[in-house]
């Protein structure tokens, strides 16, 4: 190769060279521009994720507030209904102590004619047991029924020859239930065999 032709060689070597600097700055420049717009777009993705973390943190604790002021609310009405849950029984006996107190005032009173006192006892009496009744409280009253010692506590048993035997033939005192369960049971006397 003559010496003239080398000139032109490195020429053309230096100017590949400088293509292929160039072509590589262009190409760093758009990796670097990829990279700006990939680095924005994780940014704006990274933001909306942080923006969903905060309103999700934000309904749980609003759900956790909710629960607890449920539970509050609960506890509270258990409370009052523990509290207040016999003010409708309490009203309705409040006549019967009130009929009574007039009882003991018409029975001492000068003239007072028992007959008089005997019917406001039994009128009395009456409104005790239909306040009862409105709350579910019946009585046991099992005369001439067969004996349930579920229902009925034996007090003595008599031999009877003319009833069956295990058959309530006298009630001393009446038993109660409260909706169906009992709360007192009726002290009866017994039929028994001879």
């Amino acid at each position: 190769m003559s010496n003239a032709d080398q000139p032109q060689n490195e020429s053309s070597e230096e100017l590949t060279e400088d293509i292929q600097a160039s072509e590589a700055e262009q190409e760093a420049e758009v990796e670097a521009l990829e990279s700006e717009h990939s680095t924005e777009e994780l940014l704006a993705k990274i933001e909306e994720l942080e923006t969903a973390l905060n309103e999700a943190k934000e309904q749980a604790l609003r759900a956790a507030a909710e629960a607890q002021n449920a539970r509050r609310r609960a506890e509270l009405d258990v409370e009052k209904a523990h509290k207040f849950g016999l003010e409708k029984f309490v009203s309705d006996m409040l006549p019967v102590a009130d009929n009574l107190a007039r009882a003991i005032e018409a029975s001492t009173s000068e003239g007072a004619e028992m007959s008089a006192v005997t019917e406001g006892v039994e009128l009395t009496l009456k409104s005790l047991l239909d306040g009862l009744k409105r709350h579910n409280v019946e009585p046991v009253n099992p005369e001439g029924e067969p004996f349930n010692p579920e229902l009925h506590q034996a007090m003595t048993a008599v031999p009877q020859p003319d009833v069956e035997p295990n058959t309530v033939i006298n009630v001393y005192q009446p038993g109660y239930t409260l909706n169906g369960r009992l709360v007192r049971p009726a002290m009866v006397v017994v039929s028994k065999a001879e």
